[in-house]
């Protein structure tokens, strides 16, 4: 065995420019390396004969050059016609020097690998890796399948795999298996140095349908322990947040019994019960940490205005963090309306502001003047000092991370109090899931609707019948209902065939005459799209064209229309939202799912649109797009903040999560020394809770 490289540098053929290209992958030391795992593989060990190869097979052959020849068919083209007694194949290049095609002569065999294909003359590979074979020197084929690595910047397969190798040949223990022997035995885990060697050169005849499902127990073996250290860094965070010290708030006025007598409406029973449980919790003097999870209209809002009101009549600040300008001011409309006639003063700070409106905002958040504030994120930005902050309050969790959440509870810190903080989401997700993202937070769930409420009926149509939806839209706004009409894009594109809202304003504007049409964007500043918003609450505007920037955040029970446009290219949980715009008053409410006729509807856009027609409950909605599209859609993996992983895929793995909840247990009691070594390998910098 090679001796060990200790820095990357050791490494042969890495230099400077090298290690920086490698940094940038979170490669900092040789053993990073080895957690840089293939997503697939190809199988060059074995020669198939040409006569059995199928299209869009991947494969090595080996054959003998019949002609090779240029041809002009359009541009271009040097083909090379190759044949091994089992039938024949032609080789398509349409880049190549004279060099090449003098190699390529005819008589000489030659070794592919490539994609089949079909061809105009039959069966064909374009631009694959070729290697001309000398009669008395035969070249071994390989003894292990060969890995494929994702796309790196600068740093081409052939070098990674070398690299990797280099690692592979010269470690010893210096990339230690943090898992006890014990533990992984019993939890039938192969060694870490075990499934790192297979999973960077499996052996010929390895199962490549297992390990493209990611089922193979090497890559269990590190997806249980990626999936570990995130959830031990949560339960560490969760423990450490237990010893600090909170503000009991516990209001003696009666504040709480007139704002629910203003409402006009009785709590359903799972409202009433988690704002018992908030009650319970802010009278502790450890700090809260509740996540209240609910479908879309299910009145979490009025939850968190009950929290926020408990928290300013216990003489401490409130600050209402939303993830959108939109949707913080439909906080700060109707957190002002309930909060301000009993006497409680409510604050705004965002981006947006003017100089001399943030300066005083700024100064009524320092001084306490301003009790309950509400933006976004710049809550928690330089600057920004609060006079006694008991509570933090963020909705749409999943669009902030654990440490811009934390962000905002450091900057509220004063002395040796922290604030109380309640985060909530109406993207609902499965019980283990959460348990396992959430592992720092006690879960509250609303499942009960407001009373009166009535389920919205989903239909879906080709956009050939999209006259057809004019005329009824036409229909229902002469009975005084108001309609959304939604659209992927703000302007026409010449390069994705979707539904815009600017020419989708312009044919309603002259398909209803006398009906006043709203649009509204992302591109609008902050005070137009309020001004559109307004009016289409207060009744000036009946139909309203928008882009997804409605998703949350806007209520307006009267409206009873919801159309979306290429519906077949949105995610179950982003049309689940859009639906939820609707069905908000008494009256029946309808949402249309348009979907462009120009190609057939893929397998899973009519899965998505047949759970939409079949149900309107937001926790089936958030299981079934687990299944069909992993958590990118459910969680907003794309949204700042979501747990970022290197081997694991919480969509795909999320049947393992009982498991990794009882190893943690199990290592916490038996081998707590082994937790932050763990989580040191896997969580990076972006998501270290650990100064938190």
């Amino acid at each position: 065995m090679k001796s060990t490289p200790h820095s990357l540098t050791d490494l042969r053929g890495v230099g400077p420019a090298l290690a920086e290209k490698l940094g940038r992958l979170g490669v900092t030391q040789p053993t990073d390396l080895l957690f840089l795992l293939p997503f697939r593989y190809e199988d060059r060990t074995r020669i198939a004969p040409i006569g059995s190869l199928l299209t869009g097979q991947r494969a090595v052959i080996e054959a003998e050059i019949e002609l090779t020849e240029v041809v002009y068919r359009g541009r271009r083209n040097m083909l090379c016609r190759l044949a091994d007694g089992t039938g024949s194949l032609t080789l398509r290049f349409f880049y190549f020097s004279r060099a090449q095609q003098q190699g390529l002569a005819r008589g000489k065999r030659v070794r592919c690998y490539g994609e089949v294909r079909k061809g105009t003359g039959g069966l064909e590979m374009v631009h694959p890796e070729y290697r001309i074979l000398a009669e008395q020197d035969p070249q071994p084929l390989d003894k292990h399948l060969t890995p494929v690595y994702p796309a790196t910047e600068g740093i081409q397969q052939g070098r990674l795999r070398s690299l990797i190798g280099q690692v592979l040949e010269s470690r010893t223990h210096n990339c230690a298996d943090l898992l006890p022997a014990e533990l992984a035995a019993g939890h039938k885990l192969p060694a870490l140095d075990a499934a790192l060697e297979f999973l960077h050169r499996p052996p010929a005849g390895a199962a490549l349908d297992e390990l493209a499902a990611g089922r193979h127990p090497a890559q269990r073996r590190l997806i249980i322990e990626e999936l570990l250290a995130h959830y031990l860094s949560l339960r560490q965070l969760r423990d450490r947040v237990s010893h600090l010290q909170a503000r009991s708030l516990a209001p003696a006025g009666d504040n709480i019994a007139k704002f629910l007598r203003n409402l006009g409406f009785e709590l359903t029973g799972d409202q009433q019960s988690s704002i018992d449980i908030i009650r319970r919790d802010l009278a502790a003097t450890r700090p809260m940490m509740r996540l209240v999870q609910g479908d879309v209209g299910c009145g979490k809002t009025i939850v968190a205005a009950v929290a926020a009101l408990l928290a300013a009549d216990a003489d401490t600040q409130v600050a209402i963090m939303a993830p959108t300008e939109l949707l913080a001011e439909q906080h700060r409309d109707n957190f002002s309306a309930w909060l301000q006639p009993l006497g409680i003063s409510v604050a705004w700070l965002s981006g947006s502001l003017k100089a001399a409106q943030r300066k005083r905002a700024l100064a009524a958040i320092a001084d306490g003047e301003a009790q309950v504030i509400i933006g976004t994120h710049a809550l928690f930005q330089a600057g920004v000092e609060y006079a006694r902050l008991g509570l933090v309050i963020v909705d749409e969790q999943h669009r902030f991370g654990v440490h811009q959440r934390m962000s905002l509870m450091e900057k509220g810190s004063a002395g040796s109090f922290r604030p109380h903080q309640l985060v909530m989401t109406a993207t609902p997700i499965p019980r283990t899931l959460a348990m396992t993202l959430y592992a720092d937070l006690d879960v509250s769930v609303i499942r009960e609707m407001p009373p009166g409420r009535q389920p919205v009926t989903t239909v879906a149509v080709s956009d050939q019948r999209r006259g057809e939806v004019v005329s009824r839209v036409k229909d229902a706004l002469a009975s005084g209902q108001r309609a959304y009409w939604v659209c992927p894009l703000v302007e026409e594109s010449a390069a994705l065939h979707y539904q815009d809202a600017e020419s989708t304003h312009a044919m309603l504007s002259e398909a209803l005459p006398g009906i006043a049409v709203g649009l509204i964007h992302g591109r609008m500043k902050a005070a137009a799209k309020e001004q559109v918003m307004k009016a289409f609450a207060d009744g000036q505007l009946q139909v309203l064209v928008a882009t997804t920037v409605i998703e949350v955040g806007v209520d307006v029970p009267e409206a009873t229309l919801m159309i979306i446009e290429n519906a077949e290219r949105m995610g179950l949980a982003q049309l689940h939202q859009l639906r939820g715009r609707v069905g908000r008053g008494s009256g029946q409410s309808t949402c249309v799912l348009i979907y462009s006729s120009q190609q057939p509807l893929s397998a899973h856009a009519r899965q998505r649109i047949e759970v939409m027609r079949e149900t309107n409950d937001g926790f089936i909605v958030a299981q079934k797009d687990l299944e069909l599209r992993g958590p990118g859609e459910v969680l907003g993996k794309r949204q700042t903040g979501l747990l970022q992983m290197r081997v694991a895929d919480l969509g795909r793995d999320a049947w393992l999560l009982p498991e990794v909840q009882q190893l943690a247990d199990e290592l916490l009691v038996r081998y707590p020394e082994q937790v932050d070594m763990l989580i040191e390998r896997w969580i990076t910098r972006a998501d270290d809770y650990s100064n938190i």
